[in-house]
């Protein structure tokens, strides 16, 4: 498959012997943009921890193309805000890769800080303390390190989370523009209305795959059923929870929240689902 960016076989992902995302089979086409979606819990951002390698597999591979730059964007939770740096230091951290973590940056490399900023709308910022920063300027400036790395895979955990509408807006036309530029990008989205959108593909998590392809397909009323039955299952003592009561799982699949514990790796669970998109 030469033209798979990312394979993945019969991989399992977890935690202190804890499996979190099971039995993952397919592949990521070079050039895609993928949206990864499911409940709290799900497997969403253990996967992303897998691909970029500081989770090793508990059974299976993932496999990326030999020598792919990766850019890997964690969810605003995990970062320090209270770290003492400013806008630039941040930014500019994404050029590590290239100049090693003491290199000297060049004139080149500071004008690449600089139109990095200026494409994410920070213009002039260099200098702020990032601890004064909104939710969305700070998302503006991880995506602005993201620009700089120049990377072939670029994954990105939940970078909608916390933002204003404009700020989303303009983070959505920045994930175009790599596609567009033939980069692989993998976002997790918890705005269904937004992957419908925006993302072509998409893989619908439930610790498992539940389908994984063309968006309209892998969201379809069904799947999100099926999404919300293994979920159940993995969280037998949590229930599904519906914001106003009805069973409109269309709307509901992606305000869930749920535990990571209580379930057993159970080989008679159902495991049907497809090998994900063929990488033709």
């Amino acid at each position: 498959m030469t033209d798979a960016c990312l394979t993945f076989r019969d991989l399992t992902l977890g935690y202190n012997s804890h499996p979190a995302v099971h039995h993952l089979s397919g592949a990521v086409k070079t050039g895609s943009l993928t949206a990864v979606v499911g409940a709290n819990g799900s497997g969403k951002s253990t996967l992303m921890k897998g691909i970029v390698g500081v989770l090793k597999p508990m059974a299976g591979t993932c496999l990326n193309t030999k020598g792919a730059r990766i850019a890997y964007l964690p969810q605003q939770s995990e970062l320090d805000r209270s770290f003492p740096a400013r806008v630039v230091d941040l930014v500019s951290m994404g050029l590590w890769p290239r100049r090693g973590l003491l290199g000297r940056f060049t004139k080149d490399d500071r004008d690449d800080v600089a139109k990095a900023l200026m494409a994410v709308g920070l213009e002039g910022f260099e200098k702020r303390p990032l601890d004064t920063l909104s939710g969305g300027q700070l998302q503006r400036t991880l995506f602005a390190r993201v620009l700089v790395q120049d990377a072939d895979l670029i994954l990105l955990d939940e970078p909608f989370n916390a933002v204003d509408a404009k700020t989303v807006g303009d983070l959505i036309l920045l994930i175009k523009r790599w596609h567009g530029e033939n980069r692989t990008v993998m976002v997790v989205v918890h705005d269904l209305e937004l992957v419908r959108e925006h993302f072509p593909e998409t893989l619908l998590l439930a610790r498992q795959p539940v389908a994984w392809g063309v968006t309209k397909e892998t969201l379809r009323p069904e799947n999100l059923l099926r999404a919300r039955r293994f979920d159940e299952a993995w969280h037998d003592n949590a229930p599904w929870c519906e914001p106003d009561g009805h069973a409109h799982d269309h709307d509901h699949a992606h305000s869930l929240d749920h535990s990571h514990h209580h379930h057993d790796h159970g080989e008679s669970r159902e495991h049907d689902h497809e090998s994900g998109p063929r990488a033709a």
